[in-house]
């Protein structure tokens, strides 16, 4: 079965850190644009970080600009999530997603491929 899966989430104080990976099962993602996705209770999803197949070109949304960091190793077939200087509301359920096209993935939100998701609980 072809999936994403992500791992590194877990509870930090305000002001720490956390490294989300995201690594695919049965695929490889080299071809492959991803996109970090966050979802909170009650709220909508939301994208918060996009990396191109090559990892040439980022993006991320204005909320995590400067405190977060979006980066890959094709060696590894591996994406991660670099996250400083967390805030209570970065609180939520994170989600990697992939599709072979990064306008696509940034544009539509409906990527080839999503992940089950894991909890980055921020909060003292």
């Amino acid at each position: 079965q072809l999936q994403l899966v992500e791992s590194g989430g877990g509870l930090v104080q305000p002001g720490g850190s956390l490294r989300l990976s995201c690594a695919p099962s049965g695929f490889t993602l080299d071809s492959y644009a991803i996109g970090w996705f966050r979802q909170a209770p009650g709220k909508e999803r939301e994208g918060v970080s996009f990396i191109s197949s090559s990892g040439g070109r980022t993006s991320y949304t204005r909320s995590v600009k400067g405190r977060f960091t979006i980066s890959r190793d094709n060696t590894k077939n591996t994406v991660y999530l670099q996250m400083n200087s967390l805030k209570p509301e970065d609180t939520a359920v994170y989600y990697c997603a992939a599709h072979r096209s990064l306008w696509t993935l940034i544009s539509s939100g409906r990527p080839d491929y999503w992940g089950q998701g894991t909890q980055v609980t921020v909060s003292s």
